[in-house]
């Protein structure tokens, strides 16, 4: 993290990013509103957090984190003021303003792949033809509720993104590795990701992903066969929207994969990709086919800015960047949980270690395929955040003292890094 933002300033390297690469930053230190409930929640979630997650019944587990969660992103996002939950949905390169334009959702679907490439003469901004139109039609549906603004559709997307702790702590549960889930607790509520989750499409992106993967958890821990059916329909449904969300989320299909492992089942696979693939297939019905826009799409990107930021930084930069949104304990959380998979293969661990460890390193995996693609240059922070809860749950390997220090420092850094740069999102 230190040398992604050292090296470029020493050697003057262009990376073609902002002012504080990796990050899509500028330098801005300023308080807020939000600033004192930060810096109060952030203590208070260092000294309590941990016992209070360790001894409560699951229930309050849970709204517990709803609430910590909620706060914790809102007081972040406020250190802006109101403007940092509603200002950046309403940008121009944002999908609100978009989809407060469409009035024919069939029309748009037919005429999608046409108006991706730079040429079009009707193309669509940057983050819309960027994505499949599913995040499109989101908020398409937020703004015919009423709720277009920027700051409704904002308290929409932290919402939804304070859910997204739940449904790895839910997941992590039905694997058997409750003990687990509440040491984690703390590091998917807390941590550096507010800053982006707060406010950006991608934090949606990630709660879609980890309730598909919640919902193949309870498939895979289901004891009859109607409701294993049931809830990998769901699971799919849920897995094959996010395929209509991302270009990059097909990557998903690494860690259902490792839920099924952990599960030691592979009964809900059928009707998991049953319903991923009827979601797919009704958008191509309904005029979008993502296998004919996926090589357009890469046609723009590939004329886009990407193609003059230097790989040879990118491919370690993006990596940086991932550790500034997850917190720099993701990399210890990795360690212990490559260790621990390894050893199982020499003795017997406790299964709840071998489910942790095998969804961080699943995680790691789809970072790595990420990454190598080139299909992500700068701005992982954000783009990456379906992936990153998925591997902070391996911080509840480590050891009782490094999850107290290691915690501050998480929270710290996304005190400091709100409070001192200008980050966009």
């Amino acid at each position: 993290m230190v040398l992604a933002m050292l090296v470029p300033r020493v050697f003057g390297w262009d990376v073609h990013a902002e002012s504080y690469p990796p990050l899509d930053s500028e330098w801005d230190p300023r308080l807020g509103p939000g600033t004192l409930p930060a810096v109060a929640l952030a203590i208070v979630a260092v000294v309590y957090a941990p016992r209070l997650f360790a001894g409560a019944s699951w229930p309050r587990v849970l709204g517990l984190a709803l609430a910590s969660g909620l706060a914790w992103l809102t007081s972040l996002a406020t250190v802006d003021g109101w403007g940092g939950i509603g200002d950046v949905l309403g940008r121009d390169n944002e999908y609100l303003q978009t989809a407060r334009s469409i009035t024919d959702v069939s029309a748009t679907l037919h005429e999608f792949i046409d108006r991706i490439p730079l040429a079009s003469p009707d193309n669509w901004s940057t983050h819309v033809s960027a994505h499949p139109p599913g995040i499109l039609l989101f908020f398409v549906l937020l703004a015919r509720l009423g709720l277009g603004s920027g700051l409704a559709a904002g308290f929409v997307v932290l919402v939804t993104a304070a859910t997204t702790p739940l449904a790895v702590l839910v997941t992590l549960r039905r694997l058997g590795a409750e003990t687990a889930a509440r040491r984690a607790a703390p590091f998917l509520v807390f941590g550096p990701a507010a800053v982006w989750s707060a406010v950006s499409a991608d934090a949606l992106f990630a709660a879609c992903a980890g309730w598909g993967l919640c919902c193949l958890a309870v498939a895979a821990t289901s004891t009859t066969g109607r409701r294993t059916a049931t809830w990998a329909l769901a699971a799919g449904v849920l897995l094959g929207y996010c395929v209509m969300l991302s270009y990059g989320l097909p990557l998903l299909g690494v860690l259902a994969v490792a839920v099924l492992l952990s599960a030691r089942t592979a009964r809900p696979l059928p009707w998991a990709v049953l319903g991923a693939v009827a979601v797919v297939l009704a958008f191509a019905a309904a005029g979008f086919a993502w296998w004919e826009a996926f090589p357009v799409l890469r046609q723009r990107y590939l004329g886009s800015i990407a193609m003059v930021r230097p790989a040879g930084y990118w491919v370690w930069g993006d990596l940086a960047a991932f550790a500034f949104s997850a917190g720099p304990l993701v990399g210890a959380g990795l360690a212990v949980s490559g260790q621990r998979l390894t050893a199982t293969w020499r003795r017997a661990f406790a299964d709840s270690d071998r489910t942790v460890a095998i969804l961080t390193c699943a995680a790691a995996v789809t970072i790595l395929l990420a990454d190598l693609s080139f299909l992500s240059k700068a701005e992982t922070e954000r783009i990456w955040l379906p992936f990153a809860p998925w591997m902070l749950v391996g911080c509840s390997l480590l050891s009782s003292s490094w999850r107290r220090y290691g915690l501050g420092v998480q929270v710290g850094l996304a005190v400091v890094v709100q409070s001192l740069l200008y980050t966009r999102w």
